[in-house]
């Protein structure tokens, strides 16, 4: 043997045990989080909830592995699932209630949306306190910039993305952000709300041409995770990937309508509202599988840095499936056959598909029916990594859950949910019950209560108020619990021409 060739030898050894010893430091470490949340994918959305029409083989892969939560909750609407998710409250004690706009919606300035205030628990704050390094990258919503909401100043050593949920509309920005300061990218597209011009054939693929940019936002976001990964792996990480997909405006890269091309579409989507497309069911559809294709890179890095033995993965989505801008999850069944659709508190709003994993920790191939919300992840992520859970929040951990020891989980007696813009509604589930009360902003708190039986009728046909009084009583008595909003746009008793 040659003295380069030993030196080669030599250093190829030493890379391997230093591949080694991480992989050990990682084993008896606490693990890493990846933690996805899609945006407006409904309950039936993917393989593993039944989708027949869509592929998400990568997530599918992920169920196969981990654990299946049948029965999992976020909020109504962007910001609120994101408050909750980041302060561990739900939307009757926390101040996120809705998607309040500073500004007016179409207004070209980045105000954002109302900002959690300074010094207040957060994911961050408690996840770095830990020994985590925290990062966020994707749509925050949780306030614009130089704001006190800016994941920055919210606990985050790292953030890439949209700040502003507006801006989250168009897949193809002129900028995102880094750590507070805008980054400017090429290629735009001008906006994300525009309709056919008149005259334009709408049979035409040269017609959409304008409607398409050069950069992805959700490619670029996907190689910052992979890189943090890569430059993170030798201590405990969280990493939120806040995806935008699949929500509106309908837009994809070329090379991932493939698989769908001719497949679904008859008529063309011509505006107004988000942006014209000449075949929006294959879009969407394109748009789920390309969201399962970045969880397939993100397992991928995980498995290249010797990561995916310790670390724990969790996919879920900030509300239901949506309607309107071209998009159709009827015609998908994206919501599994749920009722209701983003903005209700109908089940079809608000029942999320959810996936974790963790080799090793949770039982490949289980399910669970037990109901639990996007609130409850902040102290089951501590949970897991044998950090204590802080006092004072509506969440619980549900580690007994995901690692298989169900009969060590804290119970709770309700889960509660308002969203009190548009109509007003209020809704409380308590074991197989599930009460609503709509209209609150005609009707006040006189609104009638609804009753449904999730365990025979999940897609809520049947209201059974009249037949069990005593039911409606004690839902009422929940629903009475919520704290007054600070704002009072959030209250059922402001006068409309307040709101």
């Amino acid at each position: 043997m040659n003295r380069m060739t030993g030196i080669g030898l030599l250093i190829a050894f030493l890379l391997l045990a230093g591949g080694m010893l991480r992989a050990a430091a990682q084993q008896t470490d606490k693990p890493n989080i990846v933690f996805i949340l899609a945006d407006d994918l409904g309950y039936g959305s993917i393989g593993a909830f039944g989708q027949q029409l869509i592929q998400t083989p990568n997530l599918d892969r992920l169920a196969q592995n981990g654990m299946v939560l049948t029965d999992f909750y976020a909020n109504a609407v962007c910001a609120p699932t994101r408050g909750s998710l980041i302060t561990g409250m739900h939307t009757g004690d926390g101040l996120v209630r809705g998607n309040m706009e500073l500004g007016t919606f179409d207004n070209a300035e980045e105000f954002g949306q109302l900002p959690l205030p300074a010094n207040i628990l957060t994911m961050g704050t408690t996840l770095q306190a830990a020994g985590y390094t925290t990062a966020i990258i994707g749509k925050w919503g949780l306030g614009g910039p130089g704001s006190t909401g800016e994941p920055h100043r919210q606990g985050f050593d790292f953030f890439y993305g949209y700040l502003d949920q507006k801006q989250a509309h168009n897949y193809y920005p002129d900028h995102l952000w880094r750590n507070g300061v805008r980054e400017s990218l090429p290629g735009a597209l001008a906006s994300a709300h525009q309709k056919l011009p008149e005259g334009a054939d709408p049979n035409d693929p040269a017609t959409y041409e304008r409607y398409r940019g050069s950069i992805y936002s959700c490619d670029t976001m996907t190689a910052e995770a992979v890189r943090f990964i890569r430059n993170h792996r030798d201590r405990p990480f969280f990493l939120e990937m806040a995806y935008t997909l699949p929500h509106m405006a309908l837009q994809v890269p070329e090379r991932a309508l493939t698989p769908y091309r001719g497949k679904f579409d008859k008529k063309p989507f011509t505006g107004p509202g988000y942006l014209p497309n000449r075949t929006p069911r294959e879009t969407y559809a394109a748009m789920i599988t390309l969201l399962d294709d970045y969880v397939g890179q993100l397992v991928q890095a995980l498995e290249e840095n010797g990561l995916i033995n310790n670390t724990l993965i969790v996919f879920t989505s900030d509300n239901g499936a949506a309607t309107g801008g071209g998009a159709d999850p009827d015609f998908f069944d994206a919501s599994g056959g749920l009722r209701g659709r983003k903005g209700s508190l109908h089940e079809g709003g608000i029942r999320v598909p959810f996936v974790a994993a963790w080799p090793g920790k949770i039982p490949a191939g289980s399910r669970s029916d037990h109901p639990l919300a996007i609130w409850d992840l902040l102290p089951t992520f501590l949970d897991a990594g044998g950090s204590a859970v802080p006092q004072g929040i509506n969440g619980i951990s549900f580690w007994p859950v995901l690692s298989g020891n169900p009969a060590l989980q804290q119970g709770r007696t309700f889960l509660y949910w308002e969203f009190m813009e548009r109509s007003g509604e209020q809704a409380v589930r308590f074991g197989r019950w599930k009460a609503i009360r709509k209209d609150m902003r005609v009707h006040k708190w006189d609104s009638p209560i609804e009753l449904y039986d999730l365990q025979t009728d999940r897609a809520e046909q049947h209201n059974v108020a009249a037949r069990y009084p005593e039911l409606v009583r004690r839902a009422a008595q929940y629903l009475a619990t919520r704290k007054r909003a600070d704002l009072p746009a959030w209250n059922p008793d402001t006068p409309e021409n307040l709101l």
